[in-house]
């Protein structure tokens, strides 16, 4: 299988990106009710709860990496990333579906 990258966007409405570390596992959850983005992907982190969300802009996506439109339909509610790299731009991690 491919392997899909994506970048969390928005950290800084939430407790910042400096935090972050190579090999963390974030999990991801559609937000169904979010009345700004219909493909809205959350990010959280057990003991924070949300820290950002899956980027879903050519403004905001890094890279390789997918936009939350194109990661939506790759599983259910819920699913798991690893940060590979953090940085002031955008964390990028790898879906673990």
């Amino acid at each position: 299988m491919k392997k899909i990258y994506f970048t969390i966007t928005g950290l800084n409405f939430y407790y910042g990106w400096e935090f972050l570390k190579e090999n963390m596992v974030v999990n991801l959850e559609k937000e169904l009710d979010n009345k700004y983005d219909r493909e809205a992907i959350a990010v959280k982190l057990e003991g924070f709860g949300k820290i950002g969300y899956v980027a879903n802009s050519t403004k905001t996506v890094i890279g390789e990496s997918m936009s939350a439109g194109r990661l939506y339909d790759k599983f259910k509610k819920k699913a798991k990333g690893k940060v590979l790299f953090a940085s002031e731009r955008g964390v990028i991690c790898r879906f673990k579906g």
